[in-house]
C-alpha cells in the first residue's frame, strides 16, 4: 500500500504513537555489522549485503570471535544502535535517511535496513539478527518514519521551500547591509583625507577671522574629526551583523534542535539545508520488505 509518499504494509501498527515520539521502543539483537550498498532500495541489494556479512560473520566465529549482541532503541527521531551494558550509542540512523527496509520471512531472524550515512553520504545496509523478531522490529521502524514523516509536515516541513525563500531573502539582506558597511567606511576615509588636505601646515598661523553664521555659530568644517555619537538614551550603537556561526553538530546531537517543534520560525542557513535534507528523505519514502535472503541450509544460521 503506498501512502504519503511511502510504502507500508497492510498490517496495524503495532505501537501508541505516543511511545514513539516521547519515548523509544527497545529490543535486543545481534548485530551482524554494516556495508556499503550501491543503491538506496532493493531487495537483491539487501540480499547481496547479508550474504557478504553472514560469510564474514562465519570466518570470524570459526575464529572464535562471538556476534556482538546490540539494544536497538526505535523513536521517531531515528534507530538508535547501542551497547545493552554501558548503554553507549554506536549507531544513529536518522529515520529520513534510511530507505528500506526488509525482514526474511524464511526463519523470521533476520532482518535490515538500508540508511544514508551523515558523513560520507554512502548507503550502508546494516543487519542484525532479531531472535525471530524480525517483523516487528520492521514494523515499528516503518510505523516511526510515518509518525515523524507527519510531524515533521505538521510542524512546518511543508512550508520548506516558503523557508528556503525567506533565507535566501535574509542572505541578501544581510549581504547588503555588509555593502553598506563598506561604503560608510569608503566615505569616511575620503573625507578624512579631506580633513588632512584642509589642515595648515605647522607652524603656520591663519590671519583670516572665523566666520560664523547667521545664529553666531561656527559652521561645520571638514577639519572636525567624524566621532559617532551614542543613542540618546545612552546605548551604544548596534554591532555589525554578522553570519550566524557554523552549526555542525547533528539534528539529534547536542545541538538545542527539534524538527518537529520548531514551528514557523525562521531558520539560518545551516538550520534551513537540513530541513531540506530531511524533506527530500521523507519524499524517498521508506521500503518495507518481506523476503527470503537465502535458502542455503548452510547460510540459514549465522
Amino acid at each position: 500500500t503506498h501512502q504519503d509518499g511511502f510504502i507500508i504494509s497492510d498490517k496495524t501498527w503495532m505501537h501508541t504513537p505516543e511511545a514513539l515520539a516521547k519515548h523509544y521502543i527497545s529490543y535486543n539483537a545481534k548485530f551482524l555489522g554494516n556495508t556499503e550498498v550501491e543503491a538506496p532500495k532493493g531487495t537483491e541489494v539487501v540480499k547481496d549485503a547479508v550474504r557478504k556479512l553472514k560469510f564474514q560473520r562465519h570466518i570470524k566465529k570459526s575464529e572464535g570471535q562471538k556476534i556482538p549482541k546490540v539494544e536497538l532503541q526505535i523513536s521517531i527521531y531515528g534507530v538508535k544502535i547501542l551497547d545493552p551494558k554501558t548503554k553507549d550509542v554506536q549507531h544513529n540512523c536518522q529515520l529520513h535517511r534510511i530507505s528500506f527496509c526488509a525482514d526474511d520471512k524464511t526463519d523470521k531472524r533476520i532482518f535490515t535496513f538500508i540508511c544514508k550515512d551523515s558523513e560520507s553520504n554512502k548507503h550502508l545496509c546494516y543487519v542484525f539478527d532479531s531472535e525471530k523478531c524480525a517483523e516487528e522490529i520492521t514494523l515499528t521502524i516503518g510505523q516511526a518514519f510515518d509518525l515523524a514523516y507527519k510531524k515533521f509536515l505538521e510542524s512546518g516541513g511543508k512550508d520548506v521551500e516558503t523557508r528556503k525563500q525567506i533565507g535566501n531573502l535574509q542572505k541578501r539582506i544581510q549581504e547588503l547591509e555588509t555593502e553598506n558597511s563598506e561604503l560608510k567606511q569608503q566615505l569616511q576615509n575620503l573625507e578624512e583625507q579631506l580633513m588632512i588636505a584642509h589642515t595648515p601646515p605647522a607652524g603656520s598661523i591663519s590671519m583670516k577671522p572665523q566666520s560664523t553664521d547667521i545664529f553666531d555659530m561656527v559652521p561645520f568644517s571638514p577639519a572636525t574629526p567624524l566621532v559617532p555619537t551614542p543613542a540618546s538614551n545612552g546605548c551604544p550603537p548596534p554591532p555589525p551583523t554578522t553570519l550566524p556561526p557554523d552549526i555542525s553538530k547533528d539534528l539529534f546531537g547536542a545541538e538545542p534542535f527539534d524538527p518537529f517543534t520548531c514551528g514557523a520560525a525562521d531558520f539560518p542557513p545551516d538550520i534551513q539545508s537540513k530541513l531540506d535534507e530531511m524533506q527530500e528523505g521523507f519524499k524517498m519514502g521508506l521500503t518495507l520488505e518481506g523476503t527470503v535472503f537465502s535458502l542455503d541450509p548452510l547460510d540459514s544460521r549465522c
